[in-house]
């Protein structure tokens, strides 16, 4: 290169030239491209200042769209708590009158019973009201023989009453003791002609163990004298120290019975063999409170005449 110059002593101007307009070139393709770049720049911030003022309008639509919506929902809640509480009246009302219904569905059922059983049966008989001669009960079933102490005398029990003794009596014999039926429904003037039979042979003392007539529990037809082997036919006292009397003690309310005239009462003398069907209701109440039918209010009892055959 220095060669060259020595041998052309004029190129050097012109080199210098070359390389000053080379380095122009280059100084203004650089500042030429900063601008363009400068230019991109400044359209990648408006389009960018343009996108974020896009999604701020959108931003503040989507904020607006959702405070309408949760007023909307909030009113849809109370509507819907409204609806909720008239619901809850509506079905309170529904089951307040289903109860009603039920209740006044359960009076007439109770009503129907009621008036479907004589009001007769459970009275307080014995020297408290009076059974007129006229007094029938309204169903009555012979017994048969072979439930009979004595097969020659014909027996008759209401007929509600009548597959209670027979499955009473069947069950004691399957435990091995032994039951009749010394006597069952007597009327007014089968009463009347055995009252006046004890007063010829036992005088005023007959009172103390044989009711008058209309007086007696047997016209009822719900009555049964009980007896068993082994007391010569009697009906006495002694009947108390038999296995039968020990059985119808521990079970006879199962089957609706209870003993009518049990020691100390206040009406007749003892008599462990007389037993009346009221019903296994009261006749279990009875025992397990160890309590007298005569001792009891006719109100209280008069509460048992619907389930008596129940």
């Amino acid at each position: 290169m220095l060669g060259f110059l020595k041998s052309r002593p004029n190129a050097l101007p012109l080199l210098t030239l070359a390389l000053v307009c080379a380095f122009g070139g280059l100084a203004y393709g650089g500042y030429r491209y900063a601008l363009l770049q400068q230019s991109r720049y400044e359209d990648i911030k408006s389009e960018l200042r343009a996108q974020t003022l896009s999604a701020a309008s959108t931003t503040s639509a989507l904020i607006s769209s959702i405070e309408t919506l949760e007023k909307s929902l909030n009113l849809s809640r109370d509507e819907s708590m409204a609806l909720a509480i008239r619901l809850t009246e509506e079905r309170d009302k529904v089951e307040s009158l289903q109860k009603t219904t039920e209740k006044i569905g359960g009076t007439v059922g109770t009503l129907e019973k009621l008036s479907r059983v004589d009001p007769e049966l459970l009275k307080k008989y014995s020297k408290v009201f009076f059974l007129n001669e006229n007094y029938v009960p309204a169903k009555l079933s012979e017994i048969k023989n072979e439930y009979l102490y004595n097969e020659k005398k014909t027996e008759h029990i209401l007929s509600d009453v009548l597959p209670r003794v027979t499955r009473m009596i069947d069950e004691a014999k399957q435990d091995g003791v032994t039951i009749y039926v010394k006597s069952a429904y007597r009327s007014f003037n089968e009463q009347n002609a055995l009252k006046t039979g004890y007063k010829v042979l036992y005088g005023e003392g007959a009172n103390a163990f044989s009711a008058d007539q209309g007086y007696s529990e047997h016209q009822l037809g719900t009555t049964i004298d009980f007896i068993t082997t082994g007391v010569e036919g009697q009906l006495t006292e002694a009947f108390d120290k038999t296995a039968a009397y020990e059985w119808l003690s521990a079970n006879a309310h199962l089957y609706g019975f209870a003993l009518s005239y049990p020691k100390n009462n206040k009406y007749y003398t003892y008599e462990p063999w007389h037993w009346r069907f009221v019903g296994t209701l009261l006749a279990k109440k009875l025992r397990d409170k160890n309590m007298n039918f005569y001792d009891m209010e006719q109100r209280t009892i008069d509460g048992y005449l619907v389930s008596l055959f129940d």
